[in-house]
């Protein structure tokens, strides 16, 4: 039936979308080298407006334990500052006047664990949504059936839910397992 198909294809869409949030969150979570992803999602005051980091200035990565912020207007400097200080990424900001230089100490094994467990956390919510996906999903498929839809193809169409499950769930499982190891590789 083509509604069905048009449920699965919605479901397949959403699960996509939050394995890639899962991933999204992940790139922010540092795991000992530095990456100019690190610090998207801080957000500067730019006339008045909320802009992300990105859009005011050029974040690169001299080095594997530095990230270099150039503003594109230098009066930006201390808004970008003070707003990576607000944004609880742990990092210490340096300002020289032109540039913020944000230097990222080694890891050490406790802050390591305490990373792999902020990761599962992300994962968990990951799996969250897919499962909360599931169901609204299944829920939508059961209307179908009062509807009229037969029982035999609701229940083929719930099974390919639950088989789409199983694999967005085994795929944030593999990134998962992938950031695990980077993270704790010293």
């Amino acid at each position: 039936m083509e509604e069905i198909q048009l449920y699965l294809d919605e479901a397949k869409d959403a699960m996509q979308k939050a394995l890639k949030h899962t991933e999204a969150e992940f790139a922010k979570i540092r795991a000992g080298k530095a990456m100019p992803s690190m610090v998207h999602g801080v957000s500067v005051s730019y006339y008045g407006i909320d802009t992300p980091l990105e859009q005011v200035s050029s974040i690169t990565t001299p080095d594997a334990r530095t990230i270099l912020i150039k503003p594109f207007e230098k009066k930006l400097i201390s808004e970008i500052e003070k707003a990576i200080k607000d944004s609880n990424l742990g990092f210490n900001p340096q300002n020289d006047g032109e540039n913020i230089r944000i230097s990222l100490p080694p890891l050490t094994e406790e802050r390591r664990k305490a990373l792999v467990k902020q990761v599962k956390g992300e994962s968990e919510n990951g799996k969250i949504g897919i499962r909360n996906i599931r169901k609204d999903t299944n829920e939508e498929l059961r209307k179908l059936q009062k509807e009229g839809a037969s029982e035999d193809e609701i229940k083929k169409a719930e099974e390919k839910v639950q088989s789409l499950t199983n694999d967005f769930i085994a795929k944030i499982d593999q990134v998962l397992a992938k950031k695990e190891a980077e993270i704790m590789t010293v």
